[in-house]
């Protein structure tokens, strides 16, 4: 990975959203539930929503990234897990902000496969060697990726010990 990084700005996300919004439209894709992949696909799958006039928008809280660059040894899902008779026979569109190595991805893909009528993702990032191939991608990358909601550390309360934030690790 490369030390240069990838910046994103709230007002670009705008853009990028709305981009990767009018590619499913092009496509003539229109998918019936929006399922999120919290937390950075919170804000996709909420722009996307917007968007393309799909109010049925799931989440799926999937944990894999621990830091720059460090990983669990497997995305793991966790509580609560969606119902997936919600989902049953319905076209899906998955909504997360990067596929990097495509593991998170690909799990929740597995999630849906046999339960769905069709299921697509889309992806405001999608790093070269992502083991999944997103049908929309708004711009590829090699870089780290700085996040306008993840680059600051989180706010706390008075006298708590502050962490660095993912920009400065």
């Amino acid at each position: 990975m490369s030390d240069e990084r990838e910046s994103l700005t709230y007002s670009l996300f705008g853009e990028a959203v709305r981009e990767l919004a009018q590619a499913v439209a092009d496509d003539e894709y229109e998918p019936d539930i929006i399922l999120s992949i919290a937390r950075g696909g919170l804000f996709v799958a909420g722009g996307l929503g917007y968007a393309l006039d799909v109010k049925n928008l799931h989440v799926m809280n999937v944990e894999f990234y621990t830091g720059v660059g460090q990983t669990l040894d497997m995305p793991v899902v966790l509580p609560p897990v969606p119902n997936i008779v919600d989902m049953s026979e319905k076209k899906v569109l998955i909504a997360d902000d990067v596929a990097d190595t495509g593991r998170t991805l690909k799990l929740v893909q597995e999630f849906c496969a046999e339960h769905v009528a069709e299921v697509r993702s889309a992806v405001i990032y999608e790093k070269p060697h992502s083991t999944v191939q997103c049908e929309y991608v708004w711009k590829r990358t090699d870089k780290w990726i700085n996040f306008p909601w993840s680059v600051l550390p989180p706010v706390r309360r008075p006298g708590e010990p502050s962490t660095p934030s993912r920009e400065a690790l």
